[in-house]
């Protein structure tokens, strides 16, 4: 397996002894270089003394030196400067499209590396390094999290720079997009987004002042005033206005038919997040500014004391009986889920796009306040002894458990590291 044979070079998992290339000279190995995951040899700036003398440059490694041939380095001149050859199996010499003969090392998996890795991505627990997890030191946990967390980001950064192309690159209306998504809390979150897509800005932003026009506009675009079996008397003024404003700018709603009620309880249907979005927007009260010159995490709550207008703090839907009158603000979990799905990717995704360390830490700094979330995976770790103590960490476990768990890519992961250069008696004892 090259890829291990790879990860024992990088972390110089070597076995005991001198290392020796095939015609019997020393070999130090200085620093084994950076992993290359582009096109080229697999190490880059890599330190090594042969026999003395120390060359700067290039390390290939290959199951067997034949693959070199194979592989048509022989003719690709970004392997002249390689260094040293590295293969499990030493099956023939290798030159350089420029006519070197690079020294060539023969390097084995040491089989504790290979056993415990087999072992791992074998494991039936959950995480699969769990026997690990109590021995590592809380330092190399805390570090690795807080990589993952940024990850996390740059990874939900490159969604926004997506949307932000659907958006015109217009990061206003990528704001509103990513704000409409995280209304949907999950299940309508697909269904907003389309819907926040479909709106043209330059049409609500007319009718901006006017709230009844806006709700007339977003419960119209949501294609939510359609039925006919609704005659109350602020569906059908609503009705009324929508099919004025959709004459007027030739709008063409969704259908109705891709919000998801079922199961779903009555303050979380898409009713009444569409009409506390419309006084959002009306008041402007979470627009792009707001989010970016906020700098305090009880300032950004405070953004997020919305209601809703007085027919929708009496209905969950329009056809539904009166209830007790309520003002249609979101919880408290909820502002939480709005400041960690929309307004940390946005502040650390427009920080990367405007090159601003202020607005990136500011994001990294309010996962760091924002409490731990409360799932299965979270659950899962705190059980193998991995602590929580903020949103930081539930969103790194999140990531590693589906980037680095769920696709056995241990080789990567920090704690799957710690598992493969055990002892195999200390993992038997755990």
């Amino acid at each position: 397996m090259e890829s291990l044979l790879h990860y024992t070079w990088k972390h110089r998992m070597f076995p005991l002894g001198t290392l020796k290339t095939t015609d019997g000279r020393v070999v130090e190995v200085i620093n084994p270089g950076r992993h290359n995951t582009d096109a080229g040899p697999d190490f880059l700036d890599a330190r090594i003394r042969i026999d003395g003398t120390l060359w700067a440059g290039m390390v290939e490694i290959h199951q067997r030196s034949s693959d070199w041939f194979r592989h048509h380095h022989d003719v690709d001149g970004a392997y002249d400067g390689v260094i040293l050859h590295v293969a499990e199996v030493i099956d023939s010499d290798v030159v350089t499209l420029g006519g070197n003969c690079p020294p060539q090392l023969q390097l084995s998996v040491p089989d504790l590396v290979r056993d415990n890795y087999e072992s791992l991505i074998r494991s039936d627990s959950h995480p699969h390094c769990r026997a690990i997890l109590q021995s590592v030191p809380v330092v190399q946990i805390t570090s690795w999290l807080s990589a993952l967390s940024v990850e996390r980001l740059e990874q939900r950064t490159v969604q926004l720079m997506e949307r932000r192309k659907r958006c015109n690159l217009d990061w206003e209306m990528t704001a509103f997009v990513t704000l409409a998504r995280t209304f949907g809390f999950g299940k309508n979150g697909d269904t907003f987004e389309r819907w926040a897509l479909a709106i043209p800005q330059s049409a609500i932003s007319k009718h901006r002042d006017n709230l009844f026009q806006i709700e007339a506009l977003f419960f119209g675009m949501a294609g939510l005033l359609n039925a006919e079996e609704a005659k109350v008397d602020y569906y059908l003024r609503l009705q009324n206005e929508w099919n004025y404003l959709r004459r007027k700018f030739s709008l063409q709603g969704i259908n109705s038919v891709e919000w998801q009620l079922l199961r779903m309880r009555p303050h979380n249907f898409p009713y009444t997040r569409l009409a506390q979005l419309a006084l959002i927007y009306h008041e402007g009260s979470l627009n792009l500014a707001r989010m970016l010159n906020t700098e305090t995490l009880d300032g950004l709550f405070q953004l997020l004391d919305t209601a809703v207008s007085p027919f929708w703090q009496t209905h969950y839907t329009f056809t539904s009986p009166p209830s007790a009158r309520r003002n249609g603000q979101l919880s408290a979990a909820s502002k939480r889920l709005v400041v960690l799905n929309c307004i940390v990717p946005l502040l650390f995704a427009y920080g990367r796009y405007k090159s601003d360390e202020h607005l990136t830490e500011r994001a990294l700094a309010l996962l760091e306040q924002l409490p731990p979330e409360s799932n299965s995976i979270v659950s899962q770790w705190e059980q193998a002894g991995i602590a929580c103590k903020s949103a930081a960490d539930t969103q790194a476990l999140y990531w590693l458990t589906n980037h680095y768990c769920e696709t056995k890519d241990c080789m990567r992961c920090r704690f799957g590291y710690e598992y493969i250069r055990h002892n195999p008696q200390f993992l038997k004892e755990e």
